[in-house]
């Protein structure tokens, strides 16, 4: 085929869209299914209108091909367990008895039955559920949910491309299950998974699906031959079936690397490959490769984790390159539109100067769209739209919101010592267990308490108007005062004020910084029914005033315990941001972490003797290629360090992590220089706690006891037994007792209880000591 011929076939599509609809429909219906409130069939009703709502939204939009089976009730790796058959022993008895209750029984756990592990979805803020698996782990095939959308979608007319996870990604995301040996490879369980792969194949094309979309993300981290050996088996056998449809690999986040070979030769039609960032690195791979001669290539340069318009003419340029390289070349985003929010067109709050800057899923959607129009039909046919791109793309450039003298020559001026605390660790910490008088496995919470109906009503009265400011900030002391005496009369040792000023742990700080813009719905899904709005990080950043120190002073005010101050790192405020593209990350955190430490020597001096500066997303956003990992961390700690290092010696500096694999960064846990930090450890066993002793981690540890993503309330002694797994690795002067994560999203029945028996448990492993 030439390349003319290419062109004119280029179609445009995406690989999935965020599924939550315009209001956030499907995580009101979830929750009110939850609670009783509606049935089964209603959930399933109003799931089914926002597929074909989203459907026919982005086929009107001019999306040739529309992707099926990316929706899900919870996460869509979760649905591939129930496709292959995966259902760990002790749910088996819930999904046997009704599968929605089931699934959601993996998904948060019973009171009796514990939820399947949670973790980060590579290096973004999405969190998958984490399949378990074992030697004796049976597969069978299910492709009831794949199917039926299939043909949901096949009957409105619609051309249908049916994704997955592939296998491949899905065992290597997978761990042992519970009592299997560590040493446990699911990988090696590929050769009892691929006939059931194949039968959800065949399935799928006998309802009617010609092409299907087997997304192989794991394949752009690092892998060793045998797992590259294992990947062109998988597609080699999978290839080899004569009653399937065509078959479409799918890669993103990075580049293929040492893959890309493997997957150009394997017998399937066509590849997706990511053409954005890193991954650029992918277009001189495949010409080195030979390209894809016969197949077909899915170009995805859209960037569909972040919300600055494309650069049309740049990916225009791209996408003609490509053109030899392959037999047919489609356009689509560098991966899944679930990262980012629905539609620049609902904010009111943004300049519309500045909104020109933005696109959302809707905006990106028509961005592919005139892409595949230029590329199938010339650049003369979207001239008007080039020409609109480039005047957005030098309105951002050139305005003054991008750059603040004042902010750079701060970042300028920092030196090595600014990033170092005045003494060392062991120094420190005997001045801090002078000042604070702790006992032996010290009790706290990571920083939030439930955000009450009336603390929400007030937050929406104060925004419409019906209530004024001193109504609402008395509201929010009337919940410190709460969350303060709950916290004495249960005993814990360290406060927090429980954080009710705050709609979210980023967004409430952005809100306060400069150069930073907040939504007002753009909502992106975090996990299950978790929704957040990432702020825009778009200029030089700084922080005009205090931001907590006064709630954390309120709170200091009300009890003769130690109380904790309560900040983001920096890091994490980049990470759960949409951060600005036209600077490195390590400049931007450092001009973060300055507006940080204004903050926490602020609260220093208010008298806070506990800061904690939370930095979950260290791990998350860890680059996939190792190649890329120092000089990230090197920026990343220095980031933290810098925030946290002009405090007294007797001032001790806690940190928080969750939900991602702190194995890899135990090093650059080190190099943070915290006091204490406490990790989520409660749904992996401990695991944490046991990487951190093998390391020789020398600082304070808490290793959480409490999984706060389940209703279940754990009992004094379920929690004891964490804290005595925990004492096999941290001694016991350096273990501190406290719940994984926020306790935001749960209910205070729940929260009081499992407490109590938390504080119960440090009680009766303290006296045992």
């Amino acid at each position: 085929m030439t390349a003319k011929s290419a062109a004119a076939a280029a179609r445009a599509t995406v690989y999935g869209y965020p599924r939550q609809g315009p209001a956030r429909e499907l995580k009101k219906a979830i929750e009110s299914y939850w609670k009783g409130r509606i049935t089964a069939d209603a959930l399933r009703a109003t799931a089914a209108e926002l597929r074909r709502s989203t459907w026919r939204q982005v086929a009107e939009a001019g999306i040739h091909e529309v992707p099926t089976g990316d929706f899900s009730y919870y996460d869509h790796v979760l649905d591939t367990t129930v496709m292959v058959g995966a259902v760990p022993e002790r749910h088996r008895a819930a999904v046997d008895a009704d599968a929605l209750d089931g699934y959601f029984a993996m998904a948060r756990g019973t009171q009796d039955i514990a939820p399947l592990e949670m973790t980060k979805w590579f290096d973004t803020n999405y969190h998958y559920l984490v399949p378990e698996l074992g030697p004796d782990t049976v597969f069978a095939a299910n492709s009831a949910k794949q199917v039926g959308e299939l043909r949901e979608a096949l009957a409105l007319g619609l051309a249908t491309r049916p994704v997955l996870v592939g296998p491949v990604t899905y065992l290597l995301l997978a761990k042992p299950a519970p009592g299997v040996p560590a040493g446990f490879d699911p990988l090696t369980l590929l050769d009892r998974l691929l006939p059931v792969y194949a039968e959800v194949l065949a399935d799928l094309r006998a309802a009617g699906a010609e092409w299907v979309q087997l997304d192989e993300p794991a394949l752009v981290q690092d892998r060793t031959p045998a797992e590259l050996a294992a990947a062109a088996r998988a597609y080699r056998d999978l290839g080899a079936r004569t009653d399937r449809p065509k078959l479409l690999v799918a890669s993103y986040f990075d580049r293929l690397g040492e893959a890309l070979p493997v997957l150009a030769k394997a017998p399937v039609e066509g590849l997706a490959l990511d053409f954005t960032g890193a991954a650029a690195a992918n277009l001189d791979a495949l010409a080195a490769v030979g390209g894809l001669p016969g197949k077909r290539l899915i170009a995805g340069v859209v960037n569909g984790r972040n919300i600055w318009v494309n650069d049309l003419p740049a990916s225009l340029t791209t996408l003609g390159t490509l053109l030899g390289l392959a037999d047919q070349v489609d356009v689509a985003a560098s991966c899944s539109l679930l990262h980012v929010p629905l539609d620049t067109a609902a904010e009111r709050d943004i300049a519309p100067q500045i909104l020109r800057w933005l696109a959302f899923a809707k905006q990106k959607t028509a961005e592919i769209v005139t892409l595949a129009k230029g590329l199938a039909q010339g650049p003369d046919t979207i001239a008007a739209e080039l020409a609109a791109n480039r005047a957005d793309l030098a309105s951002r450039a050139g305005s003054p919101i991008t750059r603040d003298p004042a902010v750079r020559a701060r970042c300028a001026a920092v030196t090595p010592a600014d990033a170092r605390r005045c003494q060392p660790y062991a120094e420190r910490s005997a001045a801090q267990r002078a000042h604070l008088r702790l006992p032996l496995l010290p009790t706290t919470t990571i920083g939030s308490f439930p955000q009450t109906g009336e603390l929400r009503t007030a937050r929406a009265d104060l925004r419409a108007g019906r209530i004024d400011t001193a109504g609402y900030e008395e509201r929010v002391r009337a919940e410190i005062r709460e969350v303060v005496a709950f916290q004495e009369k249960a005993g814990l040792d360290v406060l927090v004020h429980g954080e009710p000023e705050r709609n979210d742990m980023v967004q409430y700080f952005a809100e306060q910084l400069t150069g930073y813009l907040a939504t007002q719905h753009g909502w992106v899904q975090s996990y299950g029914t978790r929704y957040v709005r990432p702020p825009v990080l778009a200029g030089d950043i700084s922080r005009p005033e205090p931001m907590t120190v006064r709630w954390t002073s309120y709170a200091l005010s009300l009890t003769d315990r130690p109380v904790k101050g309560m900040l983001t790192g920096p890091v994490t405020m980049l990470a759960w941001s949409f951060v600005r593209d036209d600077q490195p990350l390590g400049d931007t955190a450092r001009q973060v972490a300055l507006a940080l430490r204004d903050e926490v020597n602020d609260l220093e001096a208010a008298g806070t003797s506990v800061i904690q500066v939370d930095e979950p997303a260290l791990r998350e956003t860890l680059p996939l290629r190792a190649a890329d990992r120092a000089g990230y961390l090197a920026w990343a700690t220095e980031a933290f360090r810098l925030t946290t290092g002009g405090v007294r010696p007797e001032t001790q500096i806690h940190t928080h992590m969750c939900y991602a694999e702190f194995g890899d960064i135990v090093r650059a846990i080190d190099d943070l220089d915290a006091d204490v930090i406490s990790l989520e450890a409660a749904r992996s066993h401990m695991q944490v706690a046991r990487e951190l002793a093998a390391h020789g981690y020398p600082r304070e540890a808490g290793p959480g006891v409490y999984d706060i993503h389940s209703p279940r309330v754990p009992s004094p002694a379920e929690a004891a037994d964490l804290v005595r797994t925990g004492l096999r690795a941290i001694p016991a002067e350096r273990l501190w007792v406290n719940p994984d994560c926020g306790l935001k999203t749960r209910g205070w029945p729940e929260v009081r209880a499992s407490l109590e028996n938390l504080v119960a448990a440090a009680r009766s492993v303290r006296a045992e000591l």
